[in-house]
């Protein structure tokens, strides 16, 4: 799971410049990996680099941050894809919420991270998200404890059950006599 954010065209139905994104891209730092992946590095890490396609177009490029337990790399990035996104003349589009991002969306950005790393902890498990490690404590001390009340329900109602049967069949050969 990442963080994404969006390089695309101002209007949307217009056709995307990405050679031009591109171009800023790699005076900006971004570089190609072996395998074929960009990769933009900053101060506080890497942002991997992709092409949103629709219909075997180029209709944005991607900017996918890491989720992590630091928000440092998600300032960073917000203001160098601000910046190269009004050199570009392109927006800078938050898929999370939905609208596009200016310099001064920092602080809106900062919280839906973090809240996007929380869940990545809780409920992906994954290690490298936010409080992950303390998350899946938890979360597996809980489980751990409603299968160990689950079972002992289970147990008693299958005792209940069989106390009801022999019972019911000790009162029917009773009244049967």
């Amino acid at each position: 799971m990442r963080y994404e954010l969006l390089l695309q065209t101002m209007t949307p139905g217009t056709p995307y410049e990405a050679a031009r994104v591109d171009a800023l891209l790699t005076q900006k730092g971004a570089t190609a990996r072996p395998d074929g992946a960009r990769r933009w590095s900053f101060k506080h890490g890497d942002v991997d680099i992709g092409e949103l396609r629709e219909g075997g177009q180029v209709v944005a490029t991607e900017l996918r941050i890491a989720l992590s337990d630091r928000t440092d790399l998600v300032k960073e990035v917000l203001a160098e894809a601000v910046g190269l996104a009004s050199q570009a003349g392109v927006r800078l589009m938050d898929p999370q919420l939905s609208r596009p991002l200016t310099s001064q969306d920092d602080a809106g950005v900062v919280e839906q991270y973090v809240r996007t790393a929380r869940y990545a902890g809780e409920v992906a498990g994954l290690p490298d998200a936010l409080g992950a490690g303390s998350y899946a404590m938890e979360s597996s001390s809980t489980a751990k404890g409603f299968q160990l009340s689950g079972r002992f329900l289970l147990i008693a109602m299958g005792i209940l059950l069989a106390l009801y049967l022999v019972v019911d069949s000790l009162v029917g050969q009773l009244g049967g006599r």
